[in-house]
């Protein structure tokens, strides 16, 4: 993880004209190291041709732009060089900020690629590599539940999802992690998602990445 974040930073440096070069977001360091929370607008958002995220730590929130795709697999970018990997809606790493996720993966089928068909409960197997403390392999279940349709508003618009909840257990790990999902097409546009036993991350679709919806 850290070599391809290293990889892609690099070419948008000699490039001079990557999309972190040319936009003014706020860093997801600051939702996950106490600074304050941002509040984007319709207008703000529009403002800016590239897909974005709002992300939300603890102790506030950042907006992102999509930076790089590497297949599935989404790379978020702020203008300081922090990244989420989002890969089917799910993060599966981050770099820079503390605690830093390094790599998430899900053993056999993977359910999230299709979750609005999901009926009674199912259960997943994660394994997680978090630093600091050098915590790799560390063996994850989740029990995923529908919890019925919920409205969501996002940037003034109010959206019917289907409310999907995590229950995540295993080394060290007892948390939920949340999805509110397009019972059209499973796009994940709202979730609050775990990067280490005692940390997780909010993340809402403000402007998707067109072919996620059309899916």
């Amino acid at each position: 993880m850290r070599g391809l974040a290293a990889l892609l930073l690099m070419g948008f440096a000699l490039s001079g004209c990557g999309v972190v070069g040319r936009t003014s977001v706020k860093t997801v360091q600051l939702a996950m190291q106490g600074k304050p929370d941002v509040q984007p607008t319709a207008a703000d958002v529009a403002a800016n041709r590239y897909p974005q995220i709002k992300v939300t730590g603890p102790r506030g929130g950042a907006v992102l732009v999509l930076g790089n795709l590497d297949g599935d697999r989404q790379a978020w970018y702020s203008n300081d060089r922090s990244v989420v990997f989002l890969e089917d809606g799910l993060v599966v790493g981050t770099h820079g900020g503390i605690p830093e996720l390094q790599g998430m993966r899900i053993e056999g089928q993977n359910p999230f690629q299709a979750l609005h068909q999901i009926e009674g409960p199912i259960t997943i197997q994660r394994q997680y590599d978090v630093m600091p403390g050098y915590r790799f392999g560390m063996t994850v279940s989740g029990t995923l539940e529908r919890l019925g349709t919920e409205n969501v508003e996002i940037l003034n618009r109010t959206r019917s999802l289907l409310h999907v909840r995590e229950r995540l257990e295993g080394q060290d790990w007892k948390r939920d992690n949340h999805y509110w999902v397009d019972p059209a097409n499973g796009f994940i546009w709202k979730s609050v998602q775990a990067i280490a036993p005692d940390a997780s991350l909010e993340i809402i679709q403000l402007k998707p990445y067109l072919p996620d919806l059309n899916r």
